[in-house]
């Protein structure tokens, strides 16, 4: 529990890192160094960037992977998921090289996504105040007649391919010791159905837990995004903190997106830190039971009338977020 802390993400600007630091953020996942491989993946320029991020007093213990929460159509290495050989090969093959170099660089964590379909959503729905919660209707989505590029995927072939990306990258991982956090998919869609032709197979706690035994290695793991489970979940109000703790237990989880949803399985918004039907102090008191010691960062924070740039609502949400780590520290 000593190490459990505040952290941010993909944050690099000056004037970012020294506004987090006075709000006591002290680790960060970093900025995406780039969309592709090139100089700036260098082993030379990820240091200095490392070194730079550290001179505010904050360590930089994640970067993000050029494999984004985008649908296939707009990402910067599709053929990974879409399976086309010799490309598919080459784009491993770079994935690698960023891992290599992260790790004589000294960054031990990388994180990404396995996404086809990106983040779903139907829109906002209004909060506290006029606050914007983003949300999610199934109902409300267009007839599933526009299928995903790639056509359609059963479920095994979408697990072939997850798993022959995990079978090449964990074991250059492991040799650099740089674990590797993958994102959820973002939503859960219906089981049998899928999405434009797609199952999200990493959006059901059955899914992840399959995930996470492709590759038995320490190195191999989640970016657990809360919300993002919490929305796989008839009840997350009663079923999330299981679920924390199956995967905490198991040293699963290598950084947390710590927010809030109002809703379940389907249909939800996602709102304040404590504004959802999620008691996120017992979420906290999860993360501690399990011995958690990484990262805990704010994600999809609601919008504000009269705050255009976020910081005031981002403000807040470090705010509640640095009272319910002192709030959980502080018991015996």
């Amino acid at each position: 529990m000593h190490g459990m802390k505040l952290g941010a993400q993909e944050v690099g600007r000056d004037d970012e890192l020294r506004w987090l630091a006075a709000l006591g953020v002290r680790s960060v996942c970093g900025p995406l160094p780039s969309r592709r491989l090139d100089e700036r993946w260098s082993v030379e320029a990820l240091a200095k960037l490392r070194t730079r991020i550290e001179s505010f007093g904050i360590r930089l213990d994640m970067l993000p992977l050029p494999l984004g929460s985008v649908p296939v159509s707009q990402a910067e290495y599709p053929n990974i998921l879409l399976g086309k050989s010799p490309e598919r090969d080459r784009e491993i093959d770079a994935v690698c090289r960023m891992i290599r170099n992260a790790g004589k660089a000294g960054i031990p964590a990388l994180k990404y996504n396995l996404t086809l379909l990106g983040v779903v959503r139907t829109g906002s729905v209004r909060g506290r105040q006029g606050a914007r919660y983003s949300a999610f209707d199934y109902s409300k989505l267009s007839p599933d007649g526009s299928l995903t590029e790639g056509s359609r995927l059963s479920p095994d072939e979408y697990w072939q391919r997850i798993a022959y990306f995990l079978q090449r990258v964990v074991p250059v991982a492991e040799k650099c010791k740089v674990r590797m956090a993958c994102h959820p998919h973002d939503p859960a869609m219906p089981r049998d159905t899928g999405y434009r032709g797609i199952p999200t197979v990493l959006g059901s706690v059955e899914g992840l837990k399959r995930f996470v035994e492709i590759a038995a290695s320490p190195y191999h793991g989640l970016n657990f995004c809360q919300g993002t489970v919490a929305e796989m979940l008839e009840n997350p109000g009663r079923e999330i903190f299981d679920v924390i703790r199956y995967f905490g237990s198991r040293r699963k989880i290598f950084n947390v997106h710590f927010r809030n949803i109002r809703g379940g399985f389907l249909n939800f918004a996602e709102t304040f830190i404590d504004d959802g039907d999620v008691d996120m102090l017992r979420a906290m008191r999860a993360y501690k039971e399990v011995g958690y010691d990484g990262m805990l960062m704010p994600d999809h924070i609601p919008g504000l009338p009269d705050d255009p740039d976020g910081r005031i609502a981002e403000a807040y949400t470090y705010g509640c977020m640095q009272g319910l780590i002192a709030a959980v520290r502080a018991e015996t």
